[in-house]
């Protein structure tokens, strides 16, 4: 049994910093690539289908490994899995530069995904062993922030990037943050695993893995075929089935890559919701709201960039106000309240959404951001903190999880759910048949207002934007109620600290090997 070596607060704040910067280069993983597709689509000469497995490569390799990252860091060691997956990261970023057509760069761009996974849930555990009580709180929080940041200046920075350097350079800047990364993880951060780990659950890892990896599938194919589609069906049954196999291998595993029993644990099923909750309030809109400013309401994409930070901007201050609210008042009453006032936003957006002026959007934009801002700095702290300290890499690794696959999930489902409304309101002043209206909501949701008017010349374009505000507004009617219900049920799951509550008992001492050696 061996005690953790301590460290100093100096290097503390390093391993600190080299793993909020790993989470900032996530988002601009995610934001970046989008903003150059119209430079790449030029430069390699790239179909539309190529160009929108630029960022679904990323998302299918980095939601469907998480967990199994998270269980190699427990076993193998919490810094070797993070700087493993920093120098994939880098590798796969310097030659995505070179990339010489589509097929390559998406490849690479898969495997920037599965660094990534290491990064974050190798880095989550990391913090958990790093920090304690107040101190760990405020080190999530922070952790939170950083992913805040990336999402609030990704896009304009990725933007600038592009007009200096090219597409090139929104890679290039990824590189140096992710090698920087990797050097301060290198010469600051200490190793420790779990103990009681032994081999990989290598069957769990794949079902789980494989059912992940169908589920996304599924969620990206059905804005653009439905759910009636067979295609889709046959990706739904797939993932059901893998996830049957999956819950099977795990009950008769002695160390199962996911431990089930820990399902009956209130607030441990109430951090997997808190998980998944910013993507019905929050990261839908980040996708969603940017297509209708430009396309209907006809900002160019700097105004709309700009106009978009209202919403992301407050994450860059709120998670780190959180790390210290938390102090006062309990975890479950600030996330209930954050999701509360979240809905509120989204209700106020709903009320201003069909005005002429966009700046009304703003007041509203931003409340969701403050509200979302509250268990955004909370829920990463609260992922680790219901498991035992030593699993600390499952429970990052199935909290990663639960909220990458939740947010595809949540764009298939919104999607549609938009299709639909923008269809029932173009219904009423279209004078075209029920199959061409529905083709004309699907183009209008996805930005094409040219091909919307092509199969609907009966409806003007002043009507059609507005049966597009009309259902964009219904939609966050929609949203706000989840959210709403979301709360609630958060209270009840993660307020039962007394009651059922996961106590995170420390059975056994963290194994540490001391200090990194420089």
């Amino acid at each position: 049994m061996t005690t953790p070596v301590s460290t100093s607060s100096a290097s503390q704040r390093l391993v600190l910093a080299a793993v909020c910067l790993g989470a900032l280069v996530m988002p601009l993983s995610f934001t970046g690539p989008a903003v150059a597709l119209p430079a790449l689509a030029q430069a390699l000469h790239a179909s539309p289908e190529a160009l929108n497995w630029v960022t679904n490569a990323f998302m299918l390799a980095f939601g469907s490994t998480l967990l199994a990252a998270g269980g190699l860091a427990d076993r193998h060691g919490r810094r070797r899995v993070y700087l493993w997956g920093a120098a994939l990261f880098v590798l796969a970023s310097l030659a995505l530069i070179a990339a010489p057509g589509m097929v390559v760069f998406n490849l690479l761009r898969a495997a920037q995904g599965l660094g990534g996974a290491a990064i974050l849930s190798a880095g989550a555990a990391a913090l958990a062993q790093e920090f304690d009580g107040a101190a760990r709180t405020r080190a999530f929080s922070l952790m939170g922030t950083s992913f805040g940041v990336g999402l609030s200046f990704g896009p304009i920075l990725s933007g600038l990037l592009v007009a200096q350097f090219g597409w090139r350079g929104v890679f290039g800047l990824t590189v140096l943050m992710a090698l920087t990364a990797w050097g301060l993880g290198w010469r600051y951060l200490r190793e420790s695993r779990d103990p009681d780990a032994g081999r990989l659950d290598w069957a769990g890892a794949f079902t789980f893995s494989g059912a992940l990896a169908l589920l996304t599938c599924m969620a990206l194919r059905v804005p653009a075929t439905g759910w009636a589609d067979r295609g889709t069906l046959a990706l739904l049954a797939g993932c059901v089935l893998a996830f049957i196999v999956f819950v099977k291998i795990e009950l008769r595993s002695k160390r199962p890559l996911l431990d089930l029993t820990l399902f009956r644990h209130p607030r441990f099923v109430g951090v997997q919701l808190l998980a998944a909750a910013p993507a019905y309030g929050f990261v839908v809109l980040l996708i969603l709201l940017p297509v209708r400013l430009i396309a209907v309401s006809g900002l160019d994409e700097v105004h709309a960039g700009l106009l978009m930070m209202a919403l992301s901007a407050p994450l860059m201050v709120v998670p780190m106000l959180a790390g210290r609210l938390v102090q006062r008042f309990s975890a479950a009453s600030l996330c209930a309240a954050g999701l509360l006032a979240n809905a509120a936003g989204l209700a106020w957006l709903s009320h201003v959404m069909v005005r002429a002026d966009v700046s009304a959007m703003v007041g509203p934009m931003l409340l969701i951001g403050v509200g979302i801002g509250l268990p955004w700095g909370l829920m990463d702290g609260l992922a680790v903190s219901v498991v035992p300290k030593e699993r600390a890499g499952m429970a990052a690794g199935i909290f990663s999880t639960s909220r990458v696959a939740g947010e595809g999930l949540a764009l298939a489902i919104v999607s549609a759910i938009l299709a639909g409304l923008t269809s029932h309101y173009l219904a009423a002043v279209a004078q075209e048949g029920a199959a061409s209206v529905g083709t004309a909501a699907q183009r209008l949701v996805a930005g094409d207002v040219a091909g919307a008017m092509t199969l609907l010349p009966s409806v003007q374009q002043t009507a059609l934007a507005l049966a597009s505000g009309q259902a964009f507004a219904a939609l966050l009617y929609v949203l706000c109620a989840v959210t709403v219900v979301t709360a609630v049920a958060l209270y009840w799951f993660i307020g039962r600290e007394g009651h059922g509550g996961v106590k995170p008992v420390h059975a056994h001492q963290e194994v540490s090997t001391g200090e990194a050696t420089s």
